[in-house]
C-alpha cells in the first residue's frame, strides 16, 4: 500500500467516527473510498473527520467531513469532540480552533474527560435551513407522516445547526418508533432540498431529554451530536425546557448523555465524550487500510 495516511477509529457516544490524518496531503478522501471503508464491518463508520492543514489563519485545521455514502456533510459534533481528543493526545493541548462547511468551530478539551464544542448559532430563517417551502414560524411545520387525523409524527421544528434538521416531538420512548421505516422518507421529502437530519424527542423535564436520530447521508446512527444540538434549542425555543438540558440519546450504547448549552450569546455549546478504539493507516484514494499491528496483522482487502 502506497500513500497511506494515519486514521484512528473512535466513537462519540457511540456515532461511528473514522478521524483521518490528511495533514500535509493536498488531496482528500475520496466517495470510493469512503463508501469502501463503509462497507466493512471493521471500518463502518457515520463520518471521516478528515484533518487537513489549515486553510485560513487563527485556525488549527480545515476538518472535511464525509458520509458514509460519500457525499459530504456540513457539521457533526460528536465527530469534532474525536478529533479534538486525538489532538489533545497528539500535542498536549485543551483547545482548538477548526474551519469547516459549517464555519469556524471552537472546542475544549477539559480535565475530566469530557469536550465541550461551540458549534454556532442555530438558523431559524426557513430559506436558510433550507426549505422549499416558507414559514414565517419555523418552530412548528406543516409535515406529518401518517393519516392525515391520527399522524405518526407530526408538526417537527426545523433549523439548521451547519446542516439541516427537523425535530419531531413524541410522549413516549423514541426506540418504539419504526425510524428505520419513517427516516429514508423524511430525510428526502421535498421540504428539505438538501435533505435533513430527522430526530425524535421526548421531553423528560425542563432540563431533559431522549432523542433518536435518523442522519442525513448515513441513516439510522447510534448518536448524532448536531442533531441534539437542534433538539436542545428547539426545546427551548418552544418553551418545553430551558436553555440548558441533558440529552439522553437513545440509542447510544448505555444510552450516553450529552449537555446542550444555548447560551445568551446564541452559540450552543454541546459537551460530552469521544472515546479511541484502534488505529490503522488507509488508503484515502481507494480505501485499503491495516491497522497498526497491535490490532492486527493482515492487511485488509
Amino acid at each position: 500500500m502506497v500513500q497511506t495516511v494515519e486514521f484512528a477509529k473512535m466513537n462519540g457516544l457511540g456515532n461511528k467516527i473514522l478521524v483521518v490524518d490528511m495533514r500535509g496531503r493536498s488531496d482528500r478522501v475520496t466517495p470510493e473510498a469512503a463508501i469502501a471503508l463503509a462497507a466493512d464491518p471493521e471500518t463502518a463508520f457515520d463520518q471521516i473527520m478528515a484533518i487537513h492543514d489549515p486553510k485560513i489563519a487563527g485556525t488549527d485545521a480545515y476538518i472535511d467531513i464525509v458520509n458514509c455514502d460519500g457525499t459530504r456533510a456540513q457539521a457533526c459534533g460528536n465527530g469534532t469532540r474525536c478529533v479534538v481528543q486525538a489532538l489533545a493526545a497528539e500535542t498536549g493541548r485543551r483547545t482548538f480552533t477548526f474551519q469547516t462547511l459549517a464555519g469556524i468551530l471552537t472546542a475544549e478539551d477539559h480535565a475530566d474527560g469530557t469536550i465541550s464544542v461551540d458549534m454556532g448559532k442555530p438558523v431559524f430563517q426557513w430559506d436558510k435551513i433550507p426549505l422549499s417551502e416558507e414559514f414565517a414560524d419555523t418552530s412548528r411545520i406543516e409535515l406529518q407522516i401518517g393519516p392525515i387525523d391520527a399522524p405518526v409524527l407530526h408538526s417537527p421544528a426545523v433549523m439548521s445547526m451547519g446542516n439541516p434538521h427537523a425535530v419531531f416531538w413524541v410522549d413516549r420512548d423514541p426506540m418504539s418508533f419504526d425510524l428505520g421505516r419513517f427516516g429514508p422518507l423524511l430525510e428526502n421529502h421535498p421540504m428539505f432540498p438538501e435533505k435533513a437530519n430527522i430526530t425524535l424527542a421526548q421531553v423528560i423535564s425542563p432540563t431533559e431529554m431522549v432523542t433518536r436520530t435518523w442522519e442525513r447521508g448515513a441513516g439510522l446512527t447510534l448518536a448524532c451530536g448536531s442533531a441534539a444540538c437542534s433538539a436542545g434549542v428547539s426545546g427551548a425555543r418552544t418553551g418545553r425546557t430551558g436553555r440548558t438540558v441533558t440529552i439522553t440519546v437513545a440509542s447510544s450504547p448505555n444510552r450516553g448523555k450529552l449537555t446542550i448549552e444555548w447560551r445568551a450569546d446564541d452559540h450552543v455549546i454541546m459537551t460530552g465524550p469521544a472515546e479511541w478504539e484502534w488505529s490503522g493507516r488507509l488508503d484515502p484514494t481507494t480505501g485499503r487500510f491495516a491497522r497498526d499491528p497491535e490490532a492486527a496483522e493482515a492487511m485488509v482487502p
